[in-house]
């Protein structure tokens, strides 16, 4: 099994997280939410496949870039 890494498109912090890891993620399910100047931005798993380890945790702060959860594709 191969493994991807989902990264953050923007800055700011971690709302809530939607998945733990052992979740199955369908492809484009959303793994958590960020919020960034009042607005909610939701994560998106590109490819179906199961959360192996979340990166970050809630309320924590995130840049542009940062990596934010490993998954196993499908």
């Amino acid at each position: 099994m191969a493994t991807e890494t989902i990264y953050s498109e923007i800055t700011g912090s971690v709302w809530k997280i939607q998945i733990q890891p052992g979740d199955t993620l369908e492809p484009d399910g959303s793994t958590m939410i960020l919020e960034s100047m009042k607005m909610e931005i939701p994560v998106l798993a590109p490819d179906g496949g199961r959360l192996v380890k979340l990166l970050v945790g809630e309320g924590e702060a995130v840049k542009e870039g940062q990596e934010l959860a490993i998954i196993e594709s499908a």
